[in-house]
């Protein structure tokens, strides 16, 4: 997060993004942020003191609001390198339910090194090994299904 406040860190992106509105006011961003807010799983728990300092959120709400900066500038495709591995179990299932809500409006390409997350929230894997691409396929494929010995030693806890 940047140091700056809740509202500030969404309008962030909507300011300096894709199609960016420097000068626009607050009352002229305010929908955006609020709608990525939403989006992202946190406007109902800070609604009412959006101007509060980022740093003051918890880890897991830190993390939505990344989320939310990145989705108010409407990707395509939202990528994520281990967006949970600084939180706890709570805040980790609230992350994993947000990117399967968000997998119908977005592509969510997530890099984790947890393969039960994996198995939680991926409908498609691709396993990589020291910067090559060993194995790609079904969630269910992969898991249960390796083809490659690579995968079912990774999978299966061999080495890792």
């Amino acid at each position: 997060d940047f140091p700056m406040s809740i509202f500030e860190n969404v309008a962030y992106a909507l300011r300096e993004g894709p199609g960016r509105r420097r000068r626009a006011r607050r009352s002229e961003l305010d929908a955006e942020v609020r709608e990525a807010l939403r989006r992202a799983g946190l406007h109902d728990e800070v609604a009412d003191d959006l101007d509060r300092s980022a740093l003051a959120l918890s880890g897991g709400q830190q993390q939505r609001l990344c989320i939310a900066r990145a989705l108010a500038a409407k990707p395509e495709v939202l990528l994520l390198d281990e967006p949970c591995s600084a939180l706890d179990p709570i805040s980790t299932a609230v992350i994993e339910e947000l990117i399967v809500g968000l997998r119908e409006s977005v592509a969510v390409v997530i890099v984790t090194h947890n393969l039960q997350q994996a198995q939680r929230v991926a409908d498609h894997v691709a396993f990589m090994h020291l910067g090559e691409l060993v194995e790609y396929g079904s969630s269910e494929q992969i898991f249960q299904r390796p083809r490659q010995q690579r995968t079912r030693d990774y999978v299966s806890g061999a080495f890792g």
